[in-house]
């Protein structure tokens, strides 16, 4: 559910709690019960058209570029069902009018005739059917490669504050099972569907021109079928709306416990989180059997009420052929049909199976294309062809919003209430403070994964909102602590701040910080796999690769976010060599607790509730025996 349905549901919720304000929820004599239950089904409702109409978008926006195609494909789906529509007739006028000169020892020249082009029926049938697979094949791979880019593409533009929230099993889930539904669909589904309705037409057209009274007969069943597809419909969509929500949290729970498995080891998590699986899996199991259930009464429905006429038209046109009122050729074109009549039923339940579990895919993907990003790219940004590195924070307020019980209203916690600051270009500023001062989200701020609720932040005069994505990545990067790698060799891995780097580059990057030594020293040298999330090298390699590159990148500000906090000693030293270099000609903001990276400061902020309490360089600020005098002289007793 998109945050817009969510927010109408919590509305409705809370309409029906606070529906009245006597202890039974009426007032003035009404039941505002049943009021807030019709709101509830008029929100629900207007919710699930506005589900519908996203996805329609989107789909039609996929389809568009295929219009021609599509056109071509109906054609051939009617070439082909016309040719199967006209075996059974034939059939009727091979006994009717082929047959009879047989016994009258007249030739076979008709029967012969009606077989010779019953077989190029059944020819040109295959070769439309085969033309409509590779080329329905070529259409549905299209759109299932362009919903995966853009999806993929989507996600990495939506900001910060959307994939913390957004887990990592639901974008596997977008990304898997829900693209999984939507390629059954496009397999089988559209096919299904155009050539059971061409089928059901021309049938029913066919029947009442072969024999009005025994067409007639035939069609009494339709308005029954109607009401009961329409049932089925109804009921599938809810059925496989809950199952795409349940797949969903097999998912998240499956892929988070697997990322945390060592936390989940040891602190002996496992008898929980098989508990929380069982219930999510049995959830999903409970879903898919709803499902199976509608099916099991639909299909073995739809079957009994085509023999049921069969059996009807079978005993009038036996009753009808006995006086000769219709041929027994036309009733046996009857009882040909009829079976091709009920056997698309079969096709649309099927459909409906597949066609409601890719509705409730594609709206979950609708809504994840839909969802707008926090930081949005300026209409007209302004250009910063060489950023020099002055930072200003400029009356900035910034808070992080927080779900509130009871689907009330989200509040913003301040955590800057008013902060100004000015850093000149070049130079290096160290901020230190407790746990959740602010310094983090003032360097998330910098980085743009967030913007300030009230003020500005800006680099060299310019609003950081007014810069596009690629000048602003440019000009600022920030290295955390988890100095994330990813799957690959050395080289990939450093070669990531500038991708158009040569070799050459990225060996001058890993010297100039001391990298060099250890890289060398690696089986395969720059050419090393470091594994999963950079398994194989040690947390001080992995820092120094992050470190080159960042030193590759060139960036005019450089933001480090505890980057020696994981570090043991020797590892520690290794980087404090490699920060003089990188820092060298950049301004610089240094998140530390260790005070030993302070040390190459040329100012230091101390932080305290979002507010800068102390700022000075490092020395001025000791000998003022003030907050960062008594952080310095703790740190001094602990290397004692």
């Amino acid at each position: 559910m998109t945050a817009s349905s969510t927010e109408a549901a919590d509305r409705t919720d809370q309409d029906r709690r606070h529906g009245g304000n006597g202890d039974d929820g009426r007032t003035d004599g009404k039941d505002w019960r049943g009021v807030a239950a019709e709101q509830q089904d008029e929100i629900t409702e207007k919710v699930s058209l506005l589900l519908r109409e996203r996805s329609r978008r989107l789909l039609g926006d996929l389809l568009r570029p295929h219009k021609k195609l599509i056109f071509a494909l109906i054609a051939i789906v009617i070439a082909e069902n016309a040719a199967r529509l006209a075996i059974p007739y034939l059939v009727k006028v091979g006994i009717d009018r082929g047959i009879p000169p047989i016994l009258a020892s007249e030739g076979a020249r008709t029967l012969i005739t009606v077989v010779a082009v019953i077989l190029v029926a059944a020819i040109g049938q295959a070769l439309a059917r085969q033309a409509f697979l590779q080329l329905s094949g070529r259409i549905g791979q299209d759109i299932l490669l362009e919903l995966r880019r853009r999806v993929f593409n989507h996600f990495q533009k939506l900001s910060l504050r959307f994939h913390e929230k957004y887990t990592s099993g639901r974008v596997i889930s977008r990304l898997t099972s829900d693209i999984d539904a939507i390629y059954e669909l496009l397999q089988s589904g559209f096919d299904g569907l155009v050539s059971a309705v061409l089928t059901l037409i021309g049938t029913a057209i066919l029947l009442l021109v072969l024999d009005v009274h025994l067409g007639l007969v035939a069609l009494i069943p339709i308005p029954i079928l109607f009401l009961f597809t329409q049932w089925f419909r109804k009921q599938s969509s809810i059925a496989y709306r809950r199952t795409r929500e349940t797949v969903a949290a097999v998912i998240v729970h499956f892929v988070e416990s697997m990322n945390g498995i060592r936390a989940v080891q040891a602190f002996r998590r496992e008898p929980r989180n098989q508990e929380i699986f069982r219930e999510v899996n049995e959830a999903y199991r409970d879903a898919n059997m709803r499902g199976m259930r509608l099916i099991a009464v639909f299909m073995p429905g739809i079957k009994l009420i085509g023999n049921l006429t069969v059996a009807a038209v079978l005993l009038y046109g036996g009753w009808l052929a006995f006086h000769d009122a219709v041929t027994v050729g036309v009733l046996t074109a009857f009882l040909l049909y009829l079976r091709q009549f009920y056997e698309p039923m079969q096709e649309i339940s099927q459909f409906y199976n597949t066609f409601q579990s890719a509705s409730a895919a594609l709206e979950k993907l609708s809504g994840v294309l839909e969802e707008q990003s926090d930081v949005p790219e300026p209409t007209h940004p302004v250009p910063l062809p060489r950023a020099k590195g002055t930072v200003h924070f400029d009356g900035v307020e910034f808070g992080y919003k927080s779900d509130r019980p009871d689907g009330e209203a989200q509040e913003e916690r301040l955590v800057l209430p008013h902060l100004d600051l000015r850093v000149p270009a070049g130079q290096t500023v160290a901020l230190v403070g407790a746990t959740g001062a602010g310094k983090t989200t003032l360097a998330k701020l910098l980085s743009r994964f967030y913007d300030p609720i009230r003020g500005t932040v800006k680099l060299d005069g310019v609003d950081l909102r007014d810069l596009d994505e690629a000048t602003f990545r440019r000009a600022v990067v920030m290295v955390t602590q988890e100095n994330f790698l990813f799957t690959g060799t050395v080289a990939d891995n450093i070669r990531f701040g500038r991708p158009s780097a040569s070799m050459k580059d990225i060996v001058h990057a890993t010297r100039a910080i001391g990298a060099d030594e250890f890289i060398t020293s690696l089986p395969d040298g720059y050419d090393t796999e470091v594994g999963k999330r950079g398994g194989r090298l040690s947390a001080g390699q992995r820092q120094l690769v992050a470190f080159a590159r960042a030193f590759l990148a060139d960036p005019a500000v450089l933001i480090l976010d505890e980057a020696t906090s994981s570090l043991d000693v020797p590892s520690e030293r290794l980087v404090q060599r490699a920060l003089r270099t990188i820092l060298a000609d950049r301004t610089a903001l240094i998140i530390a607790h260790r005070l030993s990276t302070v040390e190459i400061a040329d100012r230091v902020l101390v932080m305290e509730g979002g507010r800068i309490v102390e700022d000075g360089p490092p020395s001025d600020l000791i000998a003022d025996s003030g907050r960062f005098a008594d952080l310095h002289q703790a740190w001094l007793d602990s290397l004692a």
